[in-house]
């Protein structure tokens, strides 16, 4: 079991900033990838920024340039910068790793952009 603590959610004006980090616990050898996920009311969870553990980054298309990920594989920790929010980024933000065939998730954490 990969047991997955977030923190740094909150209330932000658009165009503001907020940084989210997770840390794993437990059976972390061989967690291959690490990421976040969001999910907006009434809309299904979607990827937001994944990382693996040899560093390679993918994001979607709607936060590339604005969000930026990031890993350290010796804490087994990934940290999601956010920039230029808008209000359209508000959602619940999960955590998630990859181990073995398994995805673990945490439970998230609440980021709201105001207008």
């Amino acid at each position: 079991q990969v047991r997955l603590v977030e923190s740094g959610g909150g209330l932000v004006q658009a165009g503001g900033s907020l940084r989210l980090s997770c840390a794993a616990s437990g059976s972390i050898f061989r967690v291959n990838r690490m990421g976040w996920y969001r999910q907006a009311p009434g809309k299904q969870r979607e990827l937001v920024a994944v990382i693996t553990s040899s560093g390679s980054t993918s994001y979607a298309d709607s936060v590339k340039g604005r969000f930026t990920i990031s890993g350290d594989n010796a804490k087994m920790s990934v940290s999601l910068q956010m920039n230029s929010l808008k209000p359209e980024d508000t959602a619940v933000y999960y955590c998630a790793a990859s181990r073995l065939g398994d995805d673990y998730w945490g439970q998230g954490t609440q980021v709201t952009v105001s207008s």
